[in-house]
Formats: C-alpha cells, structure tokens, sequence
C-alpha cells in the first residue's frame, strides 16, 4: 500500500515521467536493509490510482541518498527511461540541490574540482586533490546564499554525479553538511538526515520537448523552513 501523503508529495506527472519529493528516510531503490523503497511505494501509488492490472512500470531515473531529500525523477515507460538515460549520460539533467553547512565557505562562489576515490567497506568517498587509481573526477560549482545564527546556506549546481560528491566535496573546503557524521559533523540530526536537499531539477522532457522545471520544497523542519523563505525567490 502506498504511504499516506505520498500523492501531496507528487511534483509532476504525466504519462511519461513522474517526478516526487522525497523524504530523508526513504530509500529510492530496494537495498540490503530490505526496507520497501519508495519505486515499490510509487508503483502501488500508480496501481492503485489507475486501476492496473498486473505489474507496473517504473524506471529509476536517478537516485538520492538515504538521508538526504528531494526531487527525484522516475519513468512510466521504457521509451521515457531509454530517454532519460540518455540525457542523464549527456549531463543534460541539471539538479540544484541546497546545503545547510556548518561553516561559511572562504569564498562565496567557486568551483570545486577533486578526485574521489570510493571506499565500499566504509560506504564512504575521499578526496584527494590529484587523480589517483581508480578516483574519478568530481565536479560542483556552488554559492553562498544565506547564513542564519548557527548555519549558512549554500546551492550546488552538480556537473557530475559521483558517489557522496557533495557531502565529501564540501567537507573537504571545511563546509560539512548539518549531521552528516560519516563526513566531519559532530553531530547528528534528530531523523538521521543531513541538510542536503535536491530543490531543482530541469531538463527538456524526453516526449514532449519542451523544458521542465520543477521545484522541490524542502522538508518540515524549523532551520529548512527558515532557509526556504529567506531564499524562495533565488530558486
């Protein structure tokens, strides 16, 4: 059964793509944990409200982290993922996401060019500043939006997608992310989050062929709803 409120958390539907915000707790794809992943919840979602019979299609566009939210986008159909993917490959999908970090970044806007290197056992990504074997080159460009009494506000603007970029790409400038422990914050989050939040993706719609632009409000949280409001308007 689909999760009560999941249908509000809808951003965007059509016949082709579905686009939903999703919560720090969820994961978007089955995993070890076994816990039922929001592509099962949305495919229920889908089933229910359309009366299917038999399986639904739903294709996984792009994944978020566990602990982090979101806009992340699915496919109804196999024609619209093939697409996707595509545009994916061609770095034609642009997300912005939103940082609440612990220190303000030296300069207020820059580029952050690193090679990350993935540790599996340690689910964790380290950073070095030359390439070394097996790293991959990981970009960001990133501004300063906003600071409030304890945290400041940043936006990333991702130009490639490497496993835990932003958390380990900040951490590395002395900005770690609000409860992000496994990246240098002393603490966690009350929910096991970390404020990092995807608050825009935009593409040209693979069927349609028009730009898509679509908005993901951030969780409900007094520090995320302070942040949103002071910077709506920047979005």
């Amino acid at each position: 059964m689909p999760l009560p409120g999941l249908e509000q958390r809808i951003l965007y539907e059509d016949n082709h793509l579905l686009i939903v915000n999703k919560l720090p707790s969820e994961i978007v794809q089955g995993d070890k944990t076994g816990d039922e992943p929001l592509s099962e919840l949305l495919k229920s979602y889908l089933k229910e409200k359309y009366a299917k019979p038999g399986n639904v299609f739903l294709g996984v566009v792009h994944r978020l982290d566990r602990p982090v939210s979101g806009a992340v986008v699915f496919a109804k159909t196999s024609k619209a993922l093939s697409r996707m993917n595509r545009l994916v490959k061609e770095r034609a999908v642009h997300k912005t996401y939103w940082a609440i970090v612990k220190n303000p970044p030296q300069e207020k806007e820059a580029t952050l060019i690193h090679h990350l290197l993935r540790n599996e056992k340690k689910n964790k990504s380290f950073v070095h500043h030359k390439a070394k074997e097996g790293s991959k080159e990981a970009m960001l460009d990133y501004r300063f939006l906003a600071s409030g009494e304890r945290y400041h506000l940043l936006e990333i603007d991702l130009k490639t997608g490497r496993h835990h970029q932003i958390r380990a790409q900040l951490a590395a400038i002395g900005c770690p992310i609000r409860g992000d422990l496994k990246y240098g914050f002393p603490r966690s989050n009350p929910d096991a989050s970390i404020s990092l939040h995807a608050v825009k993706v935009s593409f040209i719609h693979p069927v349609k062929n028009e730009l898509l632009e679509i908005v993901a409000p951030p969780p409900e949280d007094p520090l995320w709803h302070y942040f949103y409001h002071l910077n709506q308007s920047n979005i």
